[in-house]
């Protein structure tokens, strides 16, 4: 695949409308990532107004990936079949909706029921705002760059989310819920004025695939639901394995319904797509990992050494500044790395901040001792990110780009549910804040957990394009990460591409 990064070709420049409307489409999305984080930290202070359990409080944080992660593979093909803007339009509406019901809440199961609400409005917004953007923008600088200032938005919003959360937190908990009422209504409107109309049906009949998506719905609620309740109930309790099973059912019937579907939910060929199968991997890695850090730094900040929801919130910030300094740069440095490198250097950052992090004691300065971790996992987040967004949408075809959007997004839901539940377990019961020894034996074993699995990340890129060439043949390969060099996925073989067609021109 030629690269386009010639300086001429590179400095892509936009009109003002295309800026305005990848404020609103960014905006959306970065809303979606301050909701999955603002909440986290609200909800000792909603347990405690509202006399909840843990095991109920939980659900105020859980509510929210069960929604998002549940409905993503629908949100994406409905975006496909019904329009990018209409999803997108409706989306907004039904995360307001969630974010006023919240916040007006008088008991903790409706706060629960807000937060649901509000995970199913993200599943809609995120796969058909990433696919409006994919749509917009012609693949090569243009895309590039696009995604990379997408990146910085939603990137920015899982950082920031832990300084916002703690400055309205410190107001009221409500206001968590209900900053995201105006700001949806704001993207609501200008959506509908910058956001190009879908285009019109072409008339051919539609078959909509209820079946199948029943089936693969109802299979996520359930495979999440059971990830997030394991910890408590036991990984292998009846309830957790009869979870996992139905969950398992549900999932060879969709198969079977797709195989036979005129118009399936999901084309089954798309998931021999390597491109875009790696790139859900790594964003599973990628979310599944920093959301997990964030975790324990926060206990460790929090309940460990005694600092504030608003002090903790700034330690965090520097995450959040790296990250919106090199996001929007990423997309026009891709051109020239290839895709393999910033994923590789990303994870492996990840990997070393996570290692930095061990260090921490009774004592620890901020400075010296986690301020490090913060800026290597500023500095690897945006360029991991952005090269997962455009390797998984690279040789798409446009009708699935918003499939493709909501199987990435599957892939950092599930993959910060899945991550932070092992970290979780390995951890051990937190309970006793008296036991300080215990409390830091638990971090450093939850940390290991992060450590193995980013470093695991990063060794695969080198070991699947070493397989790739293998596969190939090819005599005389160019260099891993070398400007024209194929990334992982980047090929477009039939079998990336998952069409039964011949090798299409690079």
């Amino acid at each position: 695949m030629a690269i386009a990064d010639d300086v001429p070709d590179a400095r892509v420049r936009w009109g003002l409308r295309e800026w305005l409307m990848l404020v609103v489409v960014c905006g959306a999305f970065s809303l979606d990532a301050l909701d999955n984080i603002m909440v986290g930290i609200a909800t000792p202070q909603i347990k405690d107004e509202f006399d909840m359990s843990t095991s109920a409080a939980q659900w105020v944080v859980s509510a929210y990936v069960l929604g998002f992660g549940g409905f993503l593979l629908l949100g994406g093909r409905m975006a496909d079949l019904l329009g990018k803007r209409r999803v997108f339009l409706t989306g907004l509406t039904v995360l307001a909706v969630g974010s006023l019901a919240g916040g007006l809440a008088t008991s903790g199961f409706l706060v629960i029921v807000g937060r649901l609400v509000m995970g199913i409005g993200a599943a809609l917004t995120a796969p058909s705002a990433l696919s409006i953007v994919v749509g917009t923008f012609p693949e090569g600088p243009q895309r590039n760059r696009a995604l990379g200032i997408y990146t910085a938005c939603g990137a920015v919003g899982y950082s920031i989310g832990v300084v916002v959360g703690g400055a309205l937190t410190q107001a009221s908990w409500r206001w968590t819920f209900m900053l995201s009422v105006p700001v949806a209504v704001a993207a609501l409107v200008g959506a509908l004025t910058l956001v190009p109309k879908d285009p019109p049906h072409d008339g051919t009949e539609r078959h909509y695939d209820a079946a199948g998506a029943v089936t693969v719905t109802a299979a996520m609620l359930l495979l999440v639901y059971g990830i997030v309740q394991a910890p408590a109930e036991g990984w292998l309790a009846g309830r957790t394995l009869g979870v996992f099973a139905a969950a398992v059912l549900l999932l060879a019937a969709f198969t079977v319904i797709e195989s036979r579907a005129p118009q399936p939910l999901l084309r089954l060929g798309l998931l021999r797509n390597k491109s875009l199968v790696g790139a859900s991997l790594i964003a599973a890695a990628i979310l599944g990992t920093y959301m997990s850090y964030q975790f324990v730094g926060s206990l460790y900040l929090q309940t460990y050494r005694g600092w504030s929801p608003l002090e903790m919130a700034f330690a965090f910030l520097p995450i959040g500044l790296l990250i919106l300094t090199f996001a929007p740069r990423a997309g026009n440095w891709l051109g020239k790395t290839g895709l393999r490198r910033p994923i590789f250097g990303g994870m492996l950052a990840y990997a070393v901040a996570f290692l930095l992090f061990l260090r921490v004691g009774e004592g620890s300065s901020y400075w010296t001792m986690v301020l490090p971790s913060m800026v290597l996992i500023g500095i690897g987040f945006p360029f991991a990110f952005t090269a997962a967004n455009v390797q998984a949408t690279n040789g798409v075809d446009e009708s699935e780009q918003g499939l493709a959007a909501g199987i990435l997004q599957t892939g950092y839901q599930v993959g910060a549910a899945v991550v932070l539940a092992v970290v979780t377990v390995r951890m051990g019961d937190e309970d006793d804040a008296a036991d300080r020894p215990a409390l830091l034996s638990g971090y450093h074993h939850g940390t290991w957990v992060i450590i193995v699995i980013a470093a695991v990340s990063a060794l695969a890129v080198p070991v699947a394009a070493l397989a790739a060439r293998l596969r190939t043949g090819a005599a005389t390969p160019a260099a891993p990460g070398a400007p024209g060099a194929p990334t992982v996925g980047e090929e477009r073989t039939a079998e990336s591409a998952g069409r039964p067609t011949g090798r299409s021109a690079g």
